[in-house]
């Protein structure tokens, strides 16, 4: 496989859509948005040379001094540890407890004024991202900077943090009660265990 920069977003699409990871439908997000396309990362990170190359272009572009990688359980881990391992640091995942709350577990920490890279495979509505940061901070860390596979957020900035992406993508989000795929009587799925809702 060729050598690919940030920059050449056709060859990660090209990816996604090889491997059946770029979507079209109608998806149920975790956000509870309702959306027309939708990125499955784990189609394309169960390719070990795919999940390296991402992890390495993501910490190419984010080549700095960091004492731990943090990603949320459980999209985040393939691509945070690949991101972690290229720049040779720790890596940790948060994970929900019986509350919903992002917790660290397992007897992973943070310890005070540790540098924190946030890496996530796909930024929507930031929310998880932002419940990491969150965390991060509470613990003592310092997050430095925000890192992904795709953004589909819309936005450039978290926390006035710039989210550093291999690919932006603007797609069509839709409040359940505003939905034109539900109007058509479209299927809905919520991805990852390809359930419709009725």
């Amino acid at each position: 496989m060729s050598k690919i920069s940030m920059d050449d977003d056709s060859e990660i699409i090209r990816i996604l859509k090889d491997t059946g990871a770029f979507l079209k439908g109608h998806f149920l997000l975790s956000s509870g948005l309702h959306s027309d396309t939708y990125i499955q990362c784990a189609k394309v990170l169960r390719f070990p040379k795919y999940t390296e190359l991402f992890g390495n272009l993501i910490a190419k572009n984010l080549n700095e001094n960091i004492d731990c990688v943090v990603s949320p359980a459980m999209g985040g881990i393939l691509i945070g540890y690949e991101v972690a391992r290229a720049l040779k640091t720790p890596f940790l995942f948060t994970e929900r407890d019986e509350k919903g709350e992002m917790n660290l577990r397992r007897g992973q920490k943070i310890k005070e004024g540790d540098k924190i890279l946030i890496v996530e495979d796909v930024i929507t509505t930031g929310k998880s991202t932002l419940e990491v940061f969150s965390l991060v901070n509470n613990l003592g860390g310092i997050v430095t900077s925000i890192g992904c596979i795709v953004n589909r957020s819309k936005k450039e900035f978290l926390n006035n943090f710039k989210i550093v992406s291999l690919i932006s993508i603007e797609t069509n989000t839709y409040q359940k009660e505003e939905c034109p795929l539900c109007a058509q009587g479209i299927e809905l799925i919520k991805p990852g265990s390809r359930k419709i809702i009725k």
